[in-house]
């Protein structure tokens, strides 16, 4: 997801993703920042799927809500000058 305001010099993404991991949980991973630069990660870890994607699907609709739309904005690339 990104939110690109070139009138505010605000570029940014937001990556959400549901995985387990080692122990036997599900995270919630949250990746987010400017496009160009490495951003920040979160995991939450949730017992089981169906409430990780009940969070899941609450950031999206909190995400949309607030201005991001599905978009192809590349973590490592910097946002240019005609965008």
């Amino acid at each position: 997801m990104t939110r690109i305001r070139p009138e505010r010099d605000e570029w940014r993404f937001n990556r959400l993703d549901v995985q387990p991991d080692l122990f036997g949980q599900i995270l919630l991973v949250r990746h987010w920042g400017r496009i160009g630069t490495q951003g920040r990660i979160r995991m939450d870890p949730y017992s089981d799927g169906v409430t990780a994607n009940k969070a899941l699907a609450h950031l999206v609709r909190t995400k949309h809500s607030n201005g991001y739309g599905l978009g192809s904005g590349k973590v490592g690339a910097a946002p240019s000058d005609g965008v």
